[in-house]
């Protein structure tokens, strides 16, 4: 399937302690052997459990990410893993949390390496959580080679920098563009839109040419970081540890509801999921345009299960600007990040690892479903996929889209979808305007980032 799956500190030990360990102790360490202690003066920026580069490492994933593991062990067979499945914290069910949580109380059992479907898990495994050691290693004080954290895309790695230091290595990417059928635009004479103004006003003109189709859908719960995000709407905005900016009452708020609620009116930008009966029922073969992520490619268009668009028809353009803005920002739904854990007894094989998945072509070009977030193995995954044929345009807009996310959208504890679908879904099914709603919208948001400890500015 073409395109993007979307589907910490330990006890510091005290200067007393640390000078009382033994030379005969020490050395072992350094000879990485272990010692049943840590090291209160970690070379890599965190306190590190005394190292055995034998020890086999414990590495997470889910269902998707098994091709991932599988693709390292044939690369590295003399490495000892133990891969463990588990659901990647996907749709927020918080189980890659709960279960740190558990093994910090314990004082045991954390995994070496942890894939989540989530892009705001380095928001808590960064901190200290009662005391205890924060679960994620920093990658970027010589853990993971420099070189290799620059290659990353621009702004890749914002969800995984915590207080300028970086605790993950993003998996993929999920930044919106939008795609259109190229065949109908062709056979209905129509120009795609250059800008958000363009685009409602060929909307309305689809509504009145030619009912029944559609260039776009409001109905799933990351609406907003489609639209909103996209406008540059300050609803998310992330300014530390714990705090955040919520302000829905800008124009760019403002303009981006206006748009979604004009369409929803006319029937072209319907209040329905991409990932219901009804959709697939109503609007297959009636797709115009969707603005929406990059794994919407095989999750949506190229799928016999959804809308099984046929080869040749699907195009895709780059992220569409605001009139009168220079420069398009969009925004970004989903993704996933692998973290590797400060508690490793064998950091050299974990960092391997999490390198490995994130970077060589091996899994990232040749195996994994979706768009890199390392731009080296991205762009020979785009040139990959163009050359499937399956596509009526380059799909270079994909690679333009990843590095213009705009970074006033944050990524906190709290889940910015399940505030839309508790809040907004509701009210809008039931016949509200979204441009009414930003008020409810605004407190929603400020209730769940106080429930999570945020200051609210």
């Amino acid at each position: 399937m073409v395109g993007i799956h979307t589907v910490v500190h330990p006890r510091r030990r005290t200067a007393l302690v640390a000078t009382a360990l033994s030379a005969a102790t020490a050395l072992l360490a350094l000879a990485g052997c272990s010692t049943g202690g840590s090291s209160a003066n970690g070379s890599y920026g965190f306190p590190e459990a005394a190292q055995d580069t034998s020890s086999t490492i414990t590495v997470w994933v889910d269902a998707d990410r098994q091709a991932a593991a599988k693709a390292f062990e044939k690369a590295h067979p003399d490495t000892k893993i133990k891969v463990v499945t588990y659901d990647g914290s996907a749709n927020g069910s918080n189980s890659f949390r709960t279960k740190i949580q558990l093994f910090d109380r314990a004082g045991s059992g954390w995994p070496d390496v942890v894939f989540s479907s989530q892009n705001n898990d380095a928001s808590w495994a960064s901190q200290k959580t009662d005391g205890k050691q924060a679960f994620a290693a920093v990658l970027d004080k010589g853990l993971v080679p420099k070189e290799t954290l620059s290659n990353f895309t621009q702004g890749a790695l914002n969800p995984c920098t915590v207080s300028g230091q970086v605790y993950c290595l993003r998996n993929d990417l999920a930044q919106a563009v939008l795609w259109y059928n190229k065949s109908l635009m062709d056979q209905f004479g129509y120009t795609v839109p250059t800008t958000w103004e363009e685009y409602q006003a060929l909307g309305q003109k689809v509504a009145a040419e030619h009912p029944g189709y559609i260039v776009g859908t409001q109905g799933d719960a990351w609406t907003p970081e489609v639209f909103m995000w996209g406008s540059k709407c300050q609803a998310n905005d992330i300014t530390g540890p714990t705090s955040v900016t919520v302000k829905t009452d800008t124009t760019e708020c403002k303009r981006a509801a206006t748009l979604l609620d004009t369409l929803r009116s006319d029937g072209t930008v319907p209040n329905v999921s991409v990932f219901t009966p009804e959709f697939v029922k109503n609007y297959t073969g009636k797709v115009l345009m969707m603005p929406g992520p990059a794994w919407y490619a095989g999750a949506i268009f190229n799928n016999a299960q959804s809308l099984n668009v046929p080869a040749g028809q699907l195009a895709v353009a780059a992220p569409l600007p605001w009139k009168g803005e220079d420069k398009a920002v969009t925004g970004n739904v989903g993704g996933g990040t692998w973290f590797i854990s400060s508690h490793s007894k064998n950091l050299k094989a974990a960092e391997q690892f999490a390198e490995f998945v994130t970077t060589a072509d091996d899994y990232q070009v040749n195996v994994a479903p979706g768009y890199p977030a390392y731009a080296p193995a991205a762009q020979k995954w785009i040139a990959k996929q163009d050359a499937s044929k399956y596509y009526a345009t380059p799909l270079q807009p994909i690679v333009t889209a990843a590095s213009q996310v705009w970074d006033g959208w944050g990524y906190g504890l709290f889940s910015q979808e399940a505030v839309w679908a508790k809040t907004m879904t509701p009210a809008i099914t039931g016949g509200k305007n979204i441009a009414d709603l930003l008020p409810t919208w605004q407190q929603a948001i400020e209730n769940q980032a106080k429930v999570n400890g945020y200051k609210v500015n």
